[in-house]
């Protein structure tokens, strides 16, 4: 009976040793990676594949590489939800919302799709409601731009190429070379706009927010109606925004210790 117990114990702690690996290889891992990185037999990794991919934990992308699935995304969010955890950056993003005078949050790659995970509005009676857990498409969003401009270019070119570029509104970048360009220039000036791309009348920008290890880990945004704010006008707040995101680096980095 022990000895059971210590095998199951071994096989759950390789199960989760296996999701911290794919989550953390920032690309898709091959079969053979896991094998060499985690002393994993290959019978055993097989088998233990097939029970999270099962299970959702993982999936295989278009080229079979092995990247995080659905419940393992889902777990992340709610990890960074927690209230143990959520306190102090609610604090942050309130200081910022009030210094800047409109919304701010934290956006976060979830697949072909960015997730509002944080958000803090401000009181003026006229705003655009997105409510955390909200998904908005990667093409036409600050947030979504800025991480497109951290992927490496032939991930950014074989991602853009299986996404719909809906024109959301008349500013929807939605020709991909023009779409190209502008993640081009994100990607030299550190920060994404979103110039009433994704709803007309509101404009906004992100900056970026790294862990510990220098990896991007999501989007700290504002953004305004243009009755209220132009972009330049949110724009003059860009240091603000980049020590709030640094601010946020280091909670993420005290997170992982």
């Amino acid at each position: 009976m022990a000895g059971n117990n210590r095998e199951r114990g071994s096989s759950i702690l390789r199960v989760l040793e296996i999701i911290e690996a794919v989550a953390a290889a920032g690309r898709p891992l091959a079969p053979q990676d896991l094998i060499q990185d985690l002393d994993i037999p290959k019978p055993s990794l097989h088998r233990l594949l097939q029970l999270l991919e099962n299970g959702q934990f993982i999936r295989q992308d278009i080229q079979g590489g092995i990247v995080p699935g659905s419940r393992a995304l889902r777990l992340s969010v709610n990890i960074w939800q927690n209230r143990h955890y959520k306190a102090e950056r609610e604090a942050l993003l309130g200081a910022l919302s009030a210094k800047i005078g409109e919304t701010c949050g934290i956006t976060v790659p979830h697949g072909n799709m960015m997730t509002y995970a944080d958000r803090v509005q401000t009181n003026w009676p006229l705003q655009v409601y997105l409510p955390s857990g909200t998904q908005v498409p990667l093409y036409c969003t600050a947030g979504g731009k800025l991480y497109l401009s951290t992927l490496p270019a032939h991930k950014r070119r074989r991602l853009l190429a299986h996404l719909p570029l809906t024109r959301m509104t008349q500013n929807t970048l939605s020709a991909l070379p023009d779409l190209e360009y502008d993640v081009r220039q994100t990607e030299q000036r550190g920060y994404g706009v979103d110039n009433e791309e994704f709803i007309a009348g509101m404009v906004g920008f992100a900056v970026p927010v790294y862990d510990g290890s220098g990896r991007f880990t999501g989007g700290l945004y504002t953004h305004a109606p243009t009755i209220r704010k132009r972009l330049p006008d949110l724009l003059a707040f860009l240091p603000d925004m980049q020590q709030a995101a640094q601010e946020l680096g280091r909670l993420l980095f005290e997170l992982q210790d």
